[in-house]
């Protein structure tokens, strides 16, 4: 049996005969919507999304947890041909997963050419004796004769799939039909993670990459891959966090400070934008997702900080887990 990355200690519960679980990597171009396939597979808001593509930095795990299975969804960041230091971390990460999991998915878009990216992630599929699954996904933005011919496209270009399934993950069309397929890969296995967690990261981290997907909302083009986001309690006792409340808003509440790093001066004006209204509006966006997410009242206070060339520093890379 394949145990995928070391997950946290197993539930001590006895296993129920038949119960299957294990660990699935998702790997492709950035842009297809691994995120979004993820967060469709889970029910909920794990992994951040953005039109823009290489948001995906980390490794992060999804867990879908039913009465006789469990799902451990590994959301890669898209291998793409890198142009800093970051870039060959982010490809180094996607591509360690594929031995390490009990199934490989690799996702292309159901409205595009096949292309060099794609082909260059399909023979590193093909090295694992893995099994792996070809996701045609975006089915509901593509005509049924692009669908088609995408499946025979990818098929005949992209070496052997023990499945090929056209899905949409945004809207979760076609998602029982890979459900299934998963399921029927799954080893017998204990449950990894325990029931009601759905994601292994720590809510700092979440908190962060929330704040970095509203801020790529806004951002211009050259922006994305420049902003960094690190986030970590507001200690209760901080005079800080006492800002911004009031008497009537007494209620326990969850207090974060989260920083955004950028590269130049001119990136820390676009971050904070015009009176303080693109950091304002980012933030008020993220902590009224944060607080949907966690059931909870937030309070997330904002800094922007210029850290040069970040991306391609090691040790800068190290200090922000990158």
């Amino acid at each position: 049996m394949v145990t995928g990355p070391t997950p946290p200690p197993a539930d001590p519960r006895v296993e129920a005969p038949g119960f299957r679980s294990g660990f699935v990597s998702l790997v492709g171009r950035p842009n297809v919507g691994k995120s979004t396939l993820v967060n469709q597979l889970v029910g909920t808001k794990v992994s951040i999304v953005s039109s823009r593509p290489q948001t995906t930095r980390t490794q992060v795990r999804g867990v879908r947890t039913t009465p006789d299975s469990q799902l451990v969804l590994l959301d890669t960041p898209g291998i793409h041909r890198p142009r800093t230091l970051l870039g060959e971390r982010c490809n180094e990460r996607s591509v360690a997963t594929l031995k390490e999991v009990d199934v490989v998915c690799q996702l292309v878009e159901a409205n595009a050419i096949v292309g060099p990216g794609d082909r260059f992630i399909a023979d590193l599929v093909g090295r694992v004796k893995t099994p792996k699954i070809l996701i045609v996904n975006k089915v509901d933005i593509a005509s049924r004769d692009e669908i088609g011919e995408q499946l025979v496209r990818a098929s005949a270009e992209l070496g052997d799939f023990d499945a090929y399934v056209p899905i949409s993950a945004r809207t979760g069309a076609g998602v029982d039909v890979l459900l299934a397929e998963l399921l029927g890969h799954m080893p017998e296995g204990p449950l990894y993670y325990p029931e009601g967690v759905v994601s292994d990261q720590p809510e700092t981290q979440l908190v962060a990459e929330l704040l970095r997907e509203k801020l790529l909302a806004v951002a211009r083009d050259e922006l994305p891959h420049s902003i960094a986001v690190t986030a970590e309690w507001l200690d209760e006792d901080d005079p800080d966090a006492a800002n911004g409340t009031s008497d009537e808003e007494a209620d326990p509440i969850l207090r974060y400070r989260a920083v955004v790093r950028v590269e130049r001066d001119s990136q820390k004006g676009i971050v904070i934008g015009k009176g303080g209204a693109v950091i304002r509006d980012a933030g008020t966006a993220a902590r009224h997702e944060l607080e949907r997410l966690f059931g909870a009242r937030v309070y997330l206070e904002t800094a922007v900080k210029v850290d040069k060339e970040w991306q391609r520093r090691a040790h800068a890379l190290d200090r922000l887990g990158l």
